[in-house]
């Protein structure tokens, strides 16, 4: 092919391409204009929160594994750990009558050892991350679920001794779990994340990191020591994650970040496609998470049956990795 050729083929217009960048985006508009169309009450202002509320805890959790992605690495523990987040820090309440503050902080700071956890068997045996991470994800689930006997963590219950919990919840602390603080809290962690990964000297090494981890390891760059952040990170954001779901039910229940785990991994890898970021990115991940529960959202108002949306999550995710790595070979 000669240079003008190359030109030609470079200038013409590829549909592929097209929808790689913005087939995305355009799937969330032609999606609210169906719903809105054979649906009662989609374009309303209620249902527009009611999504970006719903949308909100899978986000945060999806741009933990956002980050450990843009290493190289995939943190499949990051619903284990919200689970863990939420049980620990409704028993801080409820079981020790501890203040919003201190019930926090603890559960920030227990929910970090599950970082450290990862990184280190990770990094240390040289176990590829997906493996690792899957067995770190039972043994933290098993945890939460030993630690709760479990049992739902709420007001009230009644203790294996028979008297009944005496510990409440701060009122405040079921403010943080409902508009507008849950959805301010979301959009602060997604910029946040967007800027630092783009527009920070950390954020772009972990993207070489990612991209070959050998060349960073050549180049100087302390390699170990980012890959523990990255994971450092996916627990931080997994554990807010959690305590999101707290505040939002006000109880601990068992298995609840599980689900999460799923939607995560859909929003995480349909970002890459974001405007051709071809990479993990935040702001890619966010429109993810969007698409995948305004689709649930409206399924749900057309009344398709709940057990039905695993298929629809599933193909959309199988769609958006075909695209993405024809656009990696190609």
């Amino acid at each position: 092919m000669n240079a003008t050729a190359r030109a030609k083929h470079k200038n013409s217009f590829s549909f592929i391409d097209f929808m790689y960048k913005y087939g995305t985006l355009l799937t969330i508009v032609l999606l609210i204009a169906f719903f809105g169309i054979f649906t009662d009450n989609f374009l309303t202002s209620s249902s527009l929160i009611n999504i970006l509320l719903a949308v909100s805890v899978s986000t945060i959790i999806a741009t933990g594994l956002t980050v450990s992605l843009a290493v190289g690495g995939f943190d499949l523990s990051i619903g284990s750990t919200a689970s863990l987040a939420n049980a620990i820090v409704i028993s801080l309440f409820v079981w020790h009558g501890q203040s919003m503050g201190v019930g926090i902080g603890l559960t920030i700071l227990f929910c970090l050892v599950v970082g450290v956890v990862n990184a280190f068997l990770v990094i240390n045996f040289k176990i590829q991350d997906m493996l690792m991470t899957l067995a770190t994800m039972f043994i933290f689930q098993g945890i939460a679920l030993t630690y709760t006997r479990g049992a739902t963590v709420s007001q009230n219950m009644i203790m294996p001794s028979g008297d009944y919990a005496t510990g409440t919840i701060p009122a405040l602390f079921g403010k943080i779990g409902k508009v507008p603080w849950i959805i301010i809290i979301m959009l602060v962690v997604v910029l946040l994340t967007h800027l630092f990964l783009q527009y920070t000297k950390h954020g772009r090494y972990m993207y070489m990191i990612g991209g070959n981890r050998e060349a960073a390891e050549l180049s100087g760059l302390p390699v170990s020591r980012y890959r523990l952040a990255a994971y450092l990170i996916s627990a931080l954001l997994a554990t807010i994650g959690g305590i999101m779901i707290g505040a939002r039910v006000m109880v601990a229940e068992v298995n609840s970040g599980g689900p999460m785990l799923m939607d995560a991994v859909a929003a995480a890898f349909i970002g890459y496609s974001v405007l051709g970021a071809g990479k993990p990115n935040a702001l890619g991940t966010f429109f993810g998470a969007l698409l995948i529960q305004i689709l649930s959202y409206g399924l749900i108002m057309m009344s398709v049956p709940y057990y039905a949306m695993d298929i629809v999550k599933g193909s959309v995710l199988a769609l958006a990795l075909a695209i993405t790595y024809y656009k990696r070979k190609h």
